[in-house]
């Protein structure tokens, strides 16, 4: 998962504070359009084909972002968040196409084959010297995970984590959500990598390990196949943002972002977020 999203420290607060800056919604103007505006219509955007708008993400698009790889049947998170976009914009579900393209290229210099990429990008400043990214439409959520025959395996609420002996990287949001939002009455275990994290959870060191959203929902999928997510947690700190990919200068970049506010402020990003992350996902909220 380190190709996409980047560790949250101390550094990566600072450039987050600076993008929710830089993407806060602003009122109209001739650079930042309204999505509801005229300038953001289906019949004035400059996609590259005419009333079409080319979604781009990597091939294989994995769960629980896309379902079965297959983004344009409208399931999984990032999917779903792909067409509420496009219909902000005005363009009805037969008018977005989709393309592949592999990570790195999608935020690689140079013109793009899509009109935006969305694919788990973390907002970076060395990436927005390459390419665009709208306002975030995720903020990536820290969880717990834990082998399935854990004694917090099947935990509901964050109380019930109190006694566990948790671990987490050391320097990262995963620890600050340890002390800061679970408050066990043990210490945390604390790892140079995920990986040392990692052998720790199998080895029975600890009974579960915090990392993001995104990191548990390849732990568990790919690597520790006997763990599972036990639940997301609260907010804590400053989060990592994902935002969609369009080319540098793109001017397309002010109405995608437009649309992004605007299904946030709606409750739709919530709402997908619930559906495809924490219903079907498995990944329910502790509370």
């Amino acid at each position: 998962m380190a190709s996409r999203s980047v560790p949250v420290t101390l550094v990566t607060a600072t450039v987050f504070l600076a993008a929710l800056v830089g993407c806060a919604p602003q009122e109209p103007t001739p650079s930042t359009p309204s999505a509801s505006g005229p300038a953001c219509g289906k019949d004035t955007l400059k996609t590259r084909a005419g009333g079409k708008l080319t979604v781009g993400t990597d091939d294989p698009a994995y769960e629980p972002w896309f379902s079965d790889n297959k983004p344009e049947n409208g399931k999984g998170f990032e999917s779903a968040v792909a067409y509420a976009v496009a219909e902000k914009l005005g363009y009805a579900r037969e008018d977005v196409v989709w393309t592949r393209v592999t990570f790195n290229n999608a935020i690689a210099p140079g013109p793009k084959t899509y009109d935006f990429d969305i694919n788990q990008f973390s907002v970076t400043d060395e990436r927005k010297k390459a390419v665009d990214f709208s306002s975030p439409y995720y903020l990536v959520r820290q969880t717990v995970i834990a082998l399935k025959t854990s004694k917090i395996a099947k935990a509901k609420s964050l109380a019930e984590l109190k006694d566990a002996k948790l671990g987490a990287q050391v320097g990262t949001t995963s620890y600050q959500a340890i002390t800061d939002v679970i408050r066990p009455t043990g210490k945390p275990q604390v790892y140079n990598s995920n990986d040392d994290a990692k052998k720790a959870l199998q080895n029975g060191q600890i009974d579960g390990l915090v990392v993001d959203l995104p990191t548990a929902f390849y732990i568990t999928g790919a690597e520790v196949t006997d763990a599972t997510i036990v639940g997301q947690m609260p907010q804590v700190g400053v989060p990592e943002p994902f935002g969609l990919v369009l080319d540098k200068d793109s001017p397309l970049t002010g109405c995608v972002t437009q649309a992004v506010d605007a299904l946030r402020n709606d409750g739709t990003l919530t709402a997908l977020e619930k559906q495809w992350l924490a219903q079907t996902a498995g990944a329910a909220e502790l509370t």
